[in-house]
């Protein structure tokens, strides 16, 4: 089956979404098309204790139709991520790593998990719904959240979330492959003062030019990220700012 049949049965309904997302997560993202080579001058964890802190709210619905703002994380230990549907990237990176980050620590009543679409224009509340239903996502501690506006999201999640710039890919065979979307595939841990602690690049880690690279970079920041969340996690709850 081709790249364009796999995303037209994406959109085809419910139950073929999820298969492809926990298809992906049970055979470690071996189904999704071939990635571009990812930029590894990037591919470190920040030392610091914060790099910065968010400045300004952002808000939108979450799978559950409910609308939602960061700011009512304040006080939580919380991890964003950027993602769309149709991105097959995003189905391998959030069925393993974020899906395994949720299992970890979904009982704890301070953590949450945000996953923001760089997309809203075609991810829709229904298929945001099925999305968090196929990754077992609750939508009390797991959101996927749309914006109404493409443009003011993209500009948040760069210019205040520092993630790398959003692309549109114009190639139609690299759209048809990877989606309309490049984007960065970063997993971001913020603390409960809005203080972003870092960015851990698993998935570009885990990719075969990552292994190459370093061969067991994946691990050690997969194992840096879980500390540091039950570090936070771990502090003291203190007032929001």
């Amino acid at each position: 089956m081709t790249d364009r049949g796999k995303i037209g049965m994406i959109y085809g309904g419910v139950a073929v979404l999820s298969a492809l997302i926990i298809g992906v997560a049970v055979y470690l993202g071996k189904q999704v098309p071939e990635q571009p080579q990812p930029d590894f001058s990037n591919v470190v964890a920040e030392k610091e204790p914060t790099l910065f802190q968010i400045q300004n709210d952002f808000s939108g619905v979450n799978q559950a139709g409910e609308q939602v703002k960061l700011s009512d994380l304040k006080g939580k230990v919380w991890v964003v991520s950027e993602f769309f549907a149709v991105c097959p990237h995003c189905a391998a990176r959030n069925g393993v790593e974020l899906k395994g980050i949720y299992e970890q620590f979904k009982d704890h009543p301070d953590f949450q998990m945000v996953c923001v679409s760089v997309d809203p224009e075609t991810d829709t509340h229904d298929k945001l719904e099925a999305y968090g239903k196929a990754l077992g996502a609750d939508p009390k501690n797991w959101w996927f959240l749309t914006h109404p506006n493409v443009q003011e999201t993209h500009d948040y999640l760069e210019k205040e979330l520092k993630f790398f710039k959003i692309r549109e890919r114009t190639d139609q065979a690299d759209r048809e492959s990877n989606g309309r979307y490049a984007h960065d595939m970063g997993i971001t841990l913020v603390d409960r003062e809005w203080n972003v602690l870092g960015k851990w690049p698993l998935y570009d880690a885990k990719s075969e030019e990552g292994r190459r690279r370093d061969p067991h970079l994946y691990e050690k920041l997969k194992k840096e990220l879980e500390t540091r969340i039950h570090e936070e996690l771990d502090k003291n709850e203190t007032p929001g700012i």
